[in-house]
């Protein structure tokens, strides 16, 4: 059961100024054959009430208002997909939300976002968080990023990921091979970062699986003069345009020139040096990235809406999950697909 964590989490990074940014520009398309079947259209994951009766952007701004103010929270958006947004945001003013022209990825919207950022305040810690996860574990989740944001506010030269404990060869995660501890707070661990994979193959992500190696979850988190310091240095054709784009409020003809950029490819992978990790070991993390991923993380966590039982009906399935997980999971869908 998801707990509720409204009176219980601390607040983040205690005198320091502290910005959170809500991604929700991708489009989502490995899970749209799910998304149109729970929802009727081709809206992203996102924007899409898997479980709960609440998008999971809705459920990301439930989990992180506890951590931060409404005024310090800025929301990475994508025009064409405004119609399944904006009741989600209705009540955010217009400078806490951008709205890209198009999907640029993950590494022009958290430049797009720290511009916006410098813009309202000189260098402050800024959080960054996807929009299509799942958490069994609101308290945990809140702890270990209010110990991660302390942590950064003491490392202005760094960023800090957020790794959540491994339990399989994920070829379609990003890794951190953890180094040496060299903070703690409380039972949260601070490590250096030996390495970062980005989808490795399987035999490798086997291998990072006995290693002790922590799945990326994407939550990143450092002064906002770090990040833009790891941009410039990573992607510096791209910088210059995004900036002077921002300067000028002219998003369109950045997103016209400006390339696609995978930040975690592009920018973490290659500079492990300027990486730390936090291990977050209870929050039940997922990413929801797959049709059998969405399937497997509620069954797994006995969660039960309304689609997954019809789907269950329409492929004849009356007890339940038994034996080979993965074989049932690719039976269930594949039953309940259009052929």
């Amino acid at each position: 059961m998801r707990t509720n964590p409204f009176n219980q989490m601390p607040p983040v990074s205690s005198g320091h100024s502290s910005w959170a940014v809500l991604l929700a520009g991708g489009d989502g398309t490995r899970l749209q054959s799910l998304t149109t079947k729970i929802a009727g259209d081709s809206r992203p994951k996102q924007f899409c009430p898997l479980f709960g009766g609440k998008t999971l952007l809705s459920q990301t701004q439930e989990r992180l208002a506890p951590l931060f103010r409404p005024d310090q929270t800025v929301f990475v958006v994508t025009r064409h997909h405004e119609e399944f947004y904006r009741d989600d945001l209705r009540g955010v003013v217009d400078s806490r939300m951008i709205v890209q022209p198009r999907n640029r990825g993950t590494g022009v919207a958290i430049a797009a976002a720290l511009f916006r950022i410098l813009k309202l305040q000189n260098n402050p810690l800024v959080a960054f968080f996807p929009c299509d996860h799942y958490y069994s574990n609101d308290e945990a989740f809140g702890q270990t990023v209010a110990a991660a944001m302390d942590f950064a506010a003491d490392r202005p030269t760094e960023v800090i990921l957020i790794g959540a404990e491994a339990t399989s060869p994920e070829v379609e995660y990003g890794w951190i091979e953890p180094g040496r501890t060299i903070q703690r707070s409380a039972s949260i661990p601070l490590m250096r970062v030996n390495r970062f994979w980005e989808k490795p193959p399987l035999p490798k992500a086997g291998a990072l699986l006995e290693q002790g190696c922590l799945w990326n979850t994407f939550v990143t988190i450092g002064y906002a003069s770090t990040f833009l310091d790891l941009l410039r240095l990573q992607v510096p054709d791209a910088m210059p345009y995004i900036g002077a784009g921002m300067s000028r409020n002219n998003l369109d003809a950045v997103y016209r020139s400006v390339r696609q950029i995978d930040f975690s490819r592009e920018v973490l992978a290659p500079l492990p040096g300027r990486l730390l990790a936090v291990r977050d070991a209870g929050s039940g993390w997922a990413d929801l990235g797959t049709p059998e991923r969405v399937i497997d993380t509620l069954v797994r966590n006995r969660i039960e809406p309304a689609w997954l039982n019809e789907m269950r009906l329409i492929a004849g399935d009356e007890s339940g999950h038994a034996g080979n997980q993965e074989h049932y999971l690719g039976e269930l869908w594949n039953a309940t697909s259009p052929k």
